[in-house]
């Protein structure tokens, strides 16, 4: 079972309820693989996998890669192309104030500030590394673009699918803040396929729940798509299954359901 976070697992609050513990607990007892497939990177979901413990590695970046939490190591990642920089360009030229953040594999750095960029640092508490994308040299798994205003992003990503490289790329809304440069063929469906092989386990057997645009190829991959109550019109209109919202224990809905043999698993 993979679950996405923020909206899903995570309460509105950013709690994780006791009942959605209860019902991972007894689920990996009786033999189930438990795990994230989210955005975040590892360092950024550590509280959550420390509280819930998956028993398997993580999905992270958008599907870019997976992580050990226990060994603290990316089991797989991929690298984006330093070719991605030129559609940074081409963005930040035409659209007045919009943030630019740079996630490597390990630290996130923020190369054009704007207030939507203050706003989750200070939320998060995320460390302020400032650098310029230009100049970062290590490697790095996607690029976001960061605003609050809406029709900023919409020109972000008008100007994206008109740049010739755009289909060398993937990009994906992931928040309402956010607009994703990923390398091609990425997404969380992608990710938690890879996941699949590499712990074995038949994707015919996988259930997977999500609320966000990003999370429509994971729900799309699995062999049950389950979005949550609150979940964007996008993704349940591609899931087999609606469940109860995030506020209301869904990991403990659909823990409950599948041993009740409503999932046709």
């Amino acid at each position: 079972m993979c679950t996405d976070l923020d909206g899903t697992l995570l309460s509105d609050d950013k709690s994780i309820s006791k009942e959605n513990i209860d019902a991972i607990e007894y689920f990996k007892s009786e033999g189930g693989a438990f795990t994230f497939v989210t955005g975040r990177m590892p360092f950024f979901a550590k509280s959550i996998y420390d509280t819930v413990v998956p028993n398997a590695p993580f999905v992270c970046i958008n599907g870019g890669g997976i992580y050990d939490h226990v060994k603290c190591q990316y089991v797989w990642a991929q690298i984006m192309s330093r070719e991605s920089l030129k559609l940074v360009d081409y963005v930040v030229e035409r659209v007045e104030d919009v943030g630019v953040q740079i996630n490597a594999l390990d630290k996130i750095y923020f190369c054009k500030e704007n207030l939507a960029q203050k706003v989750f640092r200070e939320v998060t508490g995320v460390p302020n590394n400032v650098a310029d994308y230009k100049n970062i040299s290590v490697d790095f798994a996607k690029i976001l673009f960061v605003d609050h205003r809406e029709e900023a992003l919409l020109k972000v990503a008008q100007l994206l699918a008109e740049h010739p490289l755009s289909k060398d790329f993937d990009f994906i809304r992931s928040e309402k803040t956010l607009y994703e440069i990923l390398p091609k063929g990425v997404h969380k469906g992608y990710g938690m396929k890879k996941l699949a092989g590499i712990l074995g386990i038949d994707i015919n057997k996988t259930i997977a729940l999500g609320d966000y645009n990003n999370d429509i190829e994971m729900l799309r991959n699995a062999k049950v798509g389950i979005a949550v109550a609150n979940a964007c019109p996008e993704a349940k209109a591609v899931a087999d299954r609606i469940t109860v919202s995030n506020n209301e224990h869904a990991i403990a809905k659909t823990v409950e359901e599948l041993e009740k043999g409503l999932l046709g698993l």
